[in-house]
């Protein structure tokens, strides 16, 4: 199947859209997709039931057989979820789902998939580096780049 290449302004094909294209491509690949796009399709359908703040927090973790396993970060969300899990079947079954037992486990943070930011790598600046810097502050007129410089020197002296 043909799908549109998805371009950033420079005109380059995005990563995303690349690894998308050659999962598809590829016939595990293609059915690793087809969940994916499955389990998403079923959280769409699930979240139209949530009050909107439960439905930011809640994910589908796995469907198995007719089981559908929603995770939420806490138990104030599950107790909710589970108060809601009739509404979300009926509405799955209207949608075509055969899907009729929900699952609801507490997962801190399921989705989170920050990475830390590399460590700060601080290089004091060189002798020969702070006296090009002052001969530079000595050939300006006075002025905002001048006082910057100033304490760029001031900052790196001590």
């Amino acid at each position: 199947m043909n799908r549109p290449s998805f371009r950033h302004r420079s005109g380059t094909v995005q990563p995303a859209s690349l690894a998308v294209q050659w999962l598809d491509g590829d016939q595990r690949g293609a059915q690793v997709m087809a969940t994916a796009r499955y389990l998403l399709q079923i959280e769409q359908f699930a979240k139209q039931a949530l009050p909107p703040a439960l439905a930011q927090v809640c994910k589908v973790a796995r469907i198995e057989r007719q089981q559908i396993t929603l995770t939420v970060p806490s138990a104030a969300y599950a107790s909710k979820l589970r108060q809601l899990a009739p509404t979300i079947v009926r509405l799955l079954a209207d949608n075509g789902s055969n899907l009729n037992e929900i699952i609801v486990k507490v997962q801190a943070r399921p989705w989170r998939n920050e990475t830390k930011p590399a460590p700060r790598e601080v290089v004091p600046l060189g002798d020969s580096a702070l006296a090009a810097f002052a001969e530079l502050r000595h050939n300006l007129r006075p002025g905002p780049l001048a006082n910057a410089i100033g304490r760029l020197l001031d900052h790196h002296r001590k």
